[in-house]
């Protein structure tokens, strides 16, 4: 086995508009830089490669841009490469969100950059014992959906509402490193997969890379060279507590907190080389939801429209439109592997349910979902959740698939465990 990793600064100029408030946002300072970070696995039949970038998400066409570059240049198949965004929402304009647009000029720089650093990452690949271990975190992430004594929920809700009842679902509390280290016991690098929304200075014009980013600051500081975060199914999960009427840590202290995780994972960690690699992949058409006129105006039952409503009804024509014109929405399913751990990616901010459902049903390999990646198609709520509504069951541009949509991918993904793990 050789292992490869590289990181490359993605950190846009001031003046770059933002993404991730859903309002035009243009950043006026840097609190710290953006990466895009790589770690590459050659076992001598066949290479893959993780990308990890420091933005709200990746567009597919972006995705295929910088695959086809990577093939081009390096000859690494397409459907080898996974692009996974941390889902910052402090970072650039990568593609439009309602009134912000897509910083294309930035969408060049970033795709040349990551290009790069998988070059850089190749050039490094050197022998390497490969090691997996997981620890649990229960202190910085929360389910932020509130059941309300009507039956409907809330999206950042909080108990200081007399009409609050309970938390509605759970949490992933695991922390996963997979790392790369050299015979004689230099740590290269690792991926560390933890599902829980990155959203610090998300509504102001700070450019920052989040918690995900204070996280691989110190991991070097420990001595890690990279951490190539990937996120997870992290759609209703968040750094605030509805418990505490939303306080909850702040991204340096996430960061800090994630990393003493790591750092336990990897003092016990058992290394070796016996770790096969492999790759495969599949596209789901998924169904847009029936809409009603209620939903189009957002009085839907729980309809919970956050900023401005008018930014929704603005956009509800091309939207409506959109359903009309396409029928479906397609969605890349990846799975790649290294030994008998899977990195499942699903392009969605997708509920926390559905990847525990992916990592049940995949035993007895040990499966980890990669939200945001290889595309975005939006929010992926559960059947349960459209039923209670919510922020994230109102219908947009963001919001747009059918309650099967979830379980469809799911379904998808752990096919692919099942079928594609190295033989």
């Amino acid at each position: 086995m050789r292992a490869g990793f590289a990181e490359i600064d993605i950190t846009p100029p001031v003046g770059t508009h933002k993404i991730g408030w859903i309002i035009d946002i243009v950043s006026e300072q840097v609190l710290d830089p953006l990466f895009a970070r790589v770690a590459v696995f050659d076992d001598g039949a066949r290479r893959i490669v993780f990308i990890g970038l420091d933005t709200l998400s990746i567009r597919w066409t972006t995705v295929q841009d910088i695959r086809g570059r990577i093939a081009a240049r390096y000859g690494v198949p397409g459907n080898h490469v996974m692009v996974a965004a941390s889902h910052n929402h402090a970072g650039p304009a990568v593609s439009n969100a309602f009134k912000a647009p897509r910083d294309v000029v930035y969408v060049e720089r970033m795709t040349a950059c990551c290009v790069d650093a998988v070059g850089q990452a190749l050039d490094r690949l050197q022998t390497a014992e490969i090691g997996f271990n997981h620890v649990y975190e229960w202190q910085v992430a929360h389910n932020r959906r509130v059941v309300m004594r009507d039956g409907t929920a809330r999206c950042h809700g909080t108990f200081a509402d007399p009409d609050a009842l309970s938390i509605e679902g759970p949490i992933d509390p695991e922390v996963a490193v997979l790392a790369a280290r050299t015979p004689e016991g230099e740590l290269l690098g690792c991926l560390l997969n933890f599902t829980c929304h990155p959203t610090h200075h998300g509504g102001d014009t700070c450019l920052s890379a989040g918690y995900p980013g204070a996280l691989a600051r110190e991991m070097k500081a420990r001595g890690c060279p990279v951490t190539v975060f990937l996120n997870g199914a992290c759609g209703n999960i968040h750094h605030s507590d509805p418990a505490r009427n939303g306080a909850g840590m702040d991204y340096e202290e996430i960061g800090a907190a994630l990393a003493a995780d790591a750092e336990r994972a990897l003092l016990a960690m058992t290394f070796g080389g016996d770790f096969p690699l492999a790759a495969c992949s599949t596209t789901v058409q998924l169904p847009y939801r029936t809409v009603t006129d209620d939903e189009v105006r957002g009085t839907a039952r729980g309809a919970q429209r956050f900023i401005d409503p008018k930014i929704y009804d603005e956009s509800m024509p091309s939207l409506l439109e959109r359903i009309r014109t396409r029928g479906t929405q397609p969605a890349e399913v990846q799975v790649l592997s290294v030994g008998a751990i899977d990195f499942a990616s699903i392009p969605a901010e997708y509920f926390v349910e559905h990847g525990l459902r992916i990592k049940e049903a995949a035993n007895p390999r040990h499966a980890l979902v990669v939200g945001h990646a290889n595309g975005m198609v939006g929010y992926v709520p559960t059947r349960a959740a459209f039923a209670r509504g919510g922020y994230e069951t109102t219908f947009s541009h963001g919001h747009r698939l059918a309650p099967e949509a979830g379980d469809l991918l799911a379904d998808a993904a752990i096919a692919l465990v099942k079928e594609g793990a190295p033989a």
